[in-house]
C-alpha cells in the first residue's frame, strides 16, 4: 500500500515538528492532505449540518489552523496526527452548532424574512450535534477509549485498522469497542419510552 511507503517521511516530519520545526508540520499536513479531505468528506456526508456552511476544503483548513495552534505538537505518527485532526473537526462542528443556536435564539442578529422550515432543520441539526457532543463527554468519563473510538471512526471517518493504530490496540478490540460505544450512545441519545 502506498500509505505505508509514506509513513517514515511523515513520521520524520512529525518528529521534526515536535522539535519545533514549524515548516515540517506544514509538510506533514501537505503529505496527508488528501486523507484529511477524505475525513472531512466523511463528516460532511454524515452531518447535514455542514450543508451550506463549511465545505470539505474549509473544514480541513479550519482543522489545520487548530493543529497549528498547538504549542508543542506531539504527534506520534500518521494515524495519531489524523486522529487529532478528527478531534479538531469534531470541535469545529460543535462550535459551529453552538454558534448557530446562539444566533437562532436572538444572539444580536438582525431579523428578516427567512425560510422557517430550513431554519428549523438547521436548529435540529445543531441540537443533534450538541446532544452527541454531550453524550460523548459523558462516555469519556465512563470509558475514555470508547469515546476515542467514536471520535476516530465517526468524526474522523477512520477504518478499524487506522483507529487501532492510533489507539495502539488490535482491530478486534476496536471492532468490539465500536459496537459497545454505539450501543452506549444509542441508549443515552434515544428518548426514553413515554418521555
Amino acid at each position: 500500500m502506498a500509505r505505508e511507503a509514506d509513513d517514515p517521511p511523515v513520521t520524520e516530519l512529525l518528529a521534526r515538528a515536535r522539535a519545533g520545526d514549524s515548516a515540517a508540520l506544514d509538510q506533514a499536513f501537505a503529505a496527508v492532505y488528501e486523507e484529511l479531505r477524505r475525513l472531512a468528506r466523511a463528516r460532511r456526508r454524515q452531518q447535514s449540518l455542514l450543508a451550506g456552511t463549511l465545505d470539505t476544503t474549509a473544514l480541513v483548513h479550519e482543522a489545520y489552523l487548530k493543529l497549528c495552534r498547538i504549542p508543542h505538537p506531539d504527534f506520534r505518527g500518521r494515524e495519531h496526527f489524523l486522529a487529532v485532526a478528527a478531534s479538531a473537526m469534531r470541535q469545529i462542528l460543535v462550535d459551529g452548532a453552538r454558534r448557530r443556536l446562539r444566533v437562532r435564539r436572538g444572539g444580536g442578529a438582525v431579523h428578516s424574512a427567512v425560510n422557517l422550515d430550513r431554519l428549523a432543520a438547521q436548529e435540529r441539526d445543531a441540537e443533534s450535534v450538541l446532544a452527541v457532543h454531550g453524550a460523548l463527554e459523558r462516555l469519556a468519563r465512563v470509558d475514555a477509549r470508547l469515546e476515542r473510538v467514536i471520535v476516530f471512526r465517526f468524526f474522523g471517518g477512520m477504518t478499524e485498522t487506522e483507529a487501532a493504530a492510533a489507539l495502539d490496540c488490535s482491530d478486534r478490540t476496536i471492532r468490539r469497542d465500536w459496537i459497545r460505544a454505539r450501543a452506549w450512545l444509542r441508549l443515552h441519545l434515544e428518548p426514553s419510552p413515554g418521555g
